[in-house]
């Protein structure tokens, strides 16, 4: 008889996570449709023919969809920490400033998930433990709800890091090739940007960028280096400051730099397989050998144990 009631609050909380899921969806639908010239003209709409449309006759996203949105942003905003904001800017540097991934909508992420996955670890728990489970499940997926955006964006900054880690060396010499056929340090920049591809080549169009507009090279470079985590191309744009300021000769400081990336690209490979015995070990102890184990020695064993047993 215990069977029905637990299936019974099974099946609402299936139902009300499908729902939650719909809502999800919605939300999100209409969050990524507010970008650009239509979040424009929606404001120069809203501005210049205020009440022009009835509260039946506007649209279901402007009635619900966006207080719901705003909302959600003001909860992500309240529950996140004062010193949170800097570093979540840092590391929206490092992911390269993803286009859906603006502050405002990693808070709206950020509430959203913190009140759907604490309804759904609140249901969950209430019917795998009762009351102690219902807490304990609300309060882990509070948590996860609330931190999971964090974990995206860092996710995608790293990724991004190893990626600008990897492709340095070969930009840097197409750098110095371009720079020792004779053109000055910004139109090789411009080469690289032109016929380059990756994370590189777009920060080094958003350096050009930012020198075009008439930012200093020493201050373009200098916030180079602070949007990205990765020492060499730190070093690289500290050395090419202090080029800058003290008069050297650019092509010979690159030719120097793109030598001492090569040379730290084999180290790094040597290491990455210098660490895959230490790796393979867990695998191979905790996996295989019980394998190989009970395949060789199981018949032999068995074959003792009837000898012994009869």
């Amino acid at each position: 008889m215990d069977l029905l009631p637990n299936a019974v609050l099974l099946g609402a909380g299936a139902l009300f996570f499908v729902g939650v899921a719909i809502m999800v969806v919605t939300i999100a639908y209409a969050s990524f449709g507010r970008v650009g010239v239509a979040r424009s003209l929606s404001a120069i709409d809203k501005a210049y023919s205020p009440g022009s449309a009835g509260r039946q006759e506007e649209a279901f996203g402007d009635r619900v969809v966006a207080p719901m949105t705003t909302r959600m942003t003001k909860i992500g905003r309240a529950a996140t920490p004062a010193g949170a904001l800097a570093r979540l800017r840092r590391w929206l540097d490092y992911a390269g400033n993803p286009t859906y991934w603006s502050v405002e909508r990693i808070f709206e992420f950020k509430g959203l998930g913190l009140i759907v996955l604490l309804v759904v670890g609140v249901i969950v728990g209430l019917t795998l433990g009762g009351l102690i489970g219902a807490g304990v499940g609300g309060v882990l997926g509070a948590v996860l709800g609330f931190y999971l955006p964090d974990l995206v964006v860092y996710d995608l900054g790293e990724r991004r890091q190893n990626r600008i880690r990897q492709t340095l060396p070969d930009i840097l010499d197409t750098l110095t090739i371009s720079v020792e056929a004779g053109l000055g340090f910004d139109a090789a920049v411009a080469q690289v940007t032109r016929y380059g591809q990756g994370p590189v080549s777009g920060e080094f169009a958003r350096l050009l960028q930012e020198m075009q507009l008439g930012i200093p090279r020493v201050d373009a470079l200098r916030a180079l280096a602070q949007r990205t985590k990765v020492m060499e191309l730190k070093t690289f744009c500290s050395t090419i400051v202090q080029a800058t300021q003290l008069g050297i000769p650019i092509a010979n400081v690159l030719r120097e730099q793109s030598k001492e990336m090569r040379i730290k690209r084999r180290q790094r490979a040597e290491e990455l397989a210098q660490k895959v015995p230490v790796k393979i070990l867990f695998p191979l102890i905790f996996c295989i050998f019980p394998s190989l184990f009970i395949v060789v020695l199981g018949p032999g064993a068995i074959s003792i144990a009837k000898l012994f047993f009869g």
